[in-house]
C-alpha cells in the first residue's frame, strides 16, 4: 500500500519548482522537497502544520531552536518571524515535508462541535510526534491527486477531518485558539492580513487597532504577544523579506528593492537589511547566488 512518504515523493519529484515547493489543486496544501542541505530562511509564516517524512529541519523563533525530523510534526500557531534551515538532505534520500495551512474557520466549527474547555494560550512554534490519524488523512488527501476529477468534490471534507485530529490529538490546545471567534488571535489576525497586503504602505498604529477592534495600547500589546513582534517590527520583517526575493528571484538592485517595498532611505534600508540577515543587500545577494551554483 503507497505510504505518505511514498505520496509526497511522486507528487513532489513531479511538481516541485526551483525552490522545490510544490503547490497542489488542494488550497492551502504544498509538498517540499530539497536534495542538500539548505542555507537560513527567513520568513513570517502563516500558521501551519509540517509533517516531515524524509531528512530533518531546524527552525528558530526569538531564542527558542526545534529539531525535527521524519515522524515528526512542526506547528505554527500565529503568524511568526522564524528562521529555518534543512539539514538533512541529500539525492538519495531528499527532505520531504507535507505542509497544510491551518483554517480558522473549520477550527472554530470543529471546536464548537467539540466538548472542550476555552484554550489555554500555548506558544506559538511547537514540535511533536505525528498522530497516526494526522498521517492517515494527510495520506488520503494525497491519494485525491493521483484522481484529479475527485478533488473538488471530496478534498474539504478530508481536510475537515484532518484539521479534526489535529484538534483531538496532542497539537488539540495549541490550534484552538485560532478558532476562537472574538479571541486576541483572531483579531490580531485581521491586522496581519493588512499588514502582508500592504506592507509597502504607512500603516498608523490606529489603522491596525481599528481593524483588530481594538484600544491602540490593547493591540499593541496582544499583537506582540501573539506574533512576538511589534506591528511596526513585523511590518519591517515582511519588507526585508520581500526586497530580499525581489534581489534573488527577479534581480532587482537594492535601491530598487528598498523603494519596491516602503523605504525612502538605501542607507537605512542597507543598515536594516544587514542587522537582519548578516551581510549588506549586494554581498548577501551575490553570497546567496554563489551558493546555489556550488550546490
Amino acid at each position: 500500500m503507497t505510504s505518505l512518504l511514498d505520496a509526497v515523493r511522486r507528487h513532489a519529484e513531479a511538481h516541485a519548482d526551483a525552490n522545490g515547493l510544490a503547490q497542489t489543486p488542494i488550497p492551502g496544501l504544498t509538498t517540499v522537497r530539497a536534495t542538500v542541505p539548505s542555507g537560513l530562511v527567513h520568513a513570517i509564516s502563516r500558521p501551519l502544520v509540517c509533517l516531515v517524512l524524509q531528512g530533518s529541519k531546524h527552525v528558530t523563533m526569538g531564542t527558542r531552536g526545534f529539531a525535527f525530523a521524519a515522524g515528526d510534526s512542526l506547528l505554527i500557531t500565529a503568524d511568526v518571524p522564524t528562521v529555518s534551515q534543512i539539514t538533512r538532505a541529500s539525492v538519495g534520500a531528499p527532505y520531504l515535508s507535507l505542509v497544510l495551512e491551518l483554517d480558522p474557520t473549520v477550527i472554530a466549527d470543529l471546536a464548537a462541535q467539540m466538548r472542550d474547555a476555552q484554550p489555554s494560550d500555548h506558544a506559538p512554534v511547537r514540535v511533536d510526534p505525528t498522530d497516526a490519524e494526522v498521517a492517515d488523512a494527510a495520506l488520503r488527501l494525497m491519494r485525491l491527486l493521483e484522481r484529479p476529477a475527485s478533488v473538488p468534490v471530496l478534498h474539504a471534507q478530508l481536510v475537515r477531518e484532518l484539521h479534526y485530529w489535529l484538534l483531538a490529538g496532542r497539537h488539540g490546545a495549541a490550534i484552538r485558539r485560532l478558532g476562537w471567534p472574538d479571541g486576541h488571535a483572531q483579531r490580531v489576525a485581521r491586522a496581519v492580513a493588512l499588514l502582508r497586503a500592504e506592507f509597502a504602505q504607512r500603516l498608523p498604529v490606529e489603522r491596525l487597532a481599528a481593524v483588530a477592534g481594538m484600544s491602540p495600547s490593547s493591540f499593541h500589546q496582544h499583537f506582540r504577544a501573539v506574533t512576538s513582534l511589534t506591528p511596526l517590527q513585523f511590518q519591517k520583517h515582511l519588507r526585508l523579506i520581500e526586497a530580499r526575493r525581489l534581489m534573488l528571484s527577479e534581480g532587482t538592485t537594492a535601491a530598487n528593492a528598498a523603494y519596491a517595498v516602503g523605504y525612502e532611505s538605501v542607507h537605512q534600508f542597507t543598515r536594516e537589511y544587514g542587522r537582519m540577515f548578516g551581510l549588506p543587500p549586494v554581498r548577501a545577494t551575490k553570497a546567496a547566488r554563489s551558493k546555489a551554483e556550488a550546490g
